[in-house]
């Protein structure tokens, strides 16, 4: 019975996949996306991928899905092996479209998520992989929000870097490059002012008031994250973290 059910399932979506055309495989993808519903928006953009199989937008939107997808994975195989397809697609999105800002944002976003799961000479490694693409991104539309946020984020972990992980860094490849809080703070707020109904900016930005030890300001942005109205899980789970971090400053 349940196999039944699950042939008619898949039926009915096949049904709706059929005879579309890649804008509107697009639209599905982009609207599962926003519903943080990441499955099936690799579902929908790989057909319209299967239509235009040299299209920039679909392929770094493939890369993003992976990366979404291994971000809620628990199992680090599984993990791992979906960030590394993310990086996959990334790197062909690039050579599809070598000036495509979210093509380099995806990158950026992929080897960050390998970096992840690698060990602490290969993070070190990465990290200016991941510093060198979201500044590509920035260069090519400084109003990519979320480009500054993972400059932002960037920023914040090489500034928070153990002493010992900063030594074998400048061992290893004679030092990481600058860093500061005060330039995560920035991107964090630009990535705010660019798109102020995002709720894991202002989320990300009051951690990084925490880290610089300004605790009025991190309740503030932690404030202004659960003030606003959120869209899908993913953004309740944004506004739970706030909660909790709020409770530990009150």
């Amino acid at each position: 019975m349940k196999t039944a059910f699950l042939l008619l399932i898949l039926g009915l979506l096949t049904s709706c996949v059929m005879g579309a055309t890649v804008e509107e495989l697009i639209a599905q993808g982009d609207a599962a996306h926003d519903a943080a519903e990441h499955v099936a928006a690799l579902t929908a953009y790989q057909s319209a991928l299967a239509l235009d199989a040299k299209s920039c937008e679909i392929t770094w939107k493939i890369s993003r899905s992976y990366a979404d997808i291994g971000d809620e994975k628990t199992d680090q195989a599984e993990r791992t092996e979906n960030f590394k397809k993310a990086e996959d697609f990334a790197r062909q999105a690039i050579e599809i479209c070598p000036n495509s800002d979210m093509a380099h944002l995806s990158l950026s976003i992929a080897i960050g998520r390998v970096a992840l799961m690698s060990g602490k000479k290969e993070q070190v490694q990465l990290s200016q992989y991941v510093k060198a693409e979201a500044e590509k991104a920035l260069e090519l539309n400084p109003q990519n929000d979320t480009a500054h946020h993972v400059y932002a984020r960037w920023h914040r972990k090489v500034a928070t870097l153990s002493g010992i992980s900063k030594t074998f860094a400048k061992i290893l490849y004679g030092g990481l490059p600058p860093a500061s809080l005060e330039d995560a703070e920035k991107h964090f707020l630009k990535a705010a002012e660019l798109k102020p109904d995002h709720i894991n900016h202002y989320l990300e930005l009051g951690i990084t008031y925490e880290e610089m030890n300004q605790p009025e300001k991190a309740k503030a942005a932690y404030q202004k994250a659960l003030a606003l109205t959120s869209k899908n899980n993913q953004d309740k789970g944004y506004q739970a973290d706030a909660s909790e971090r709020l409770k530990t400053l009150n």
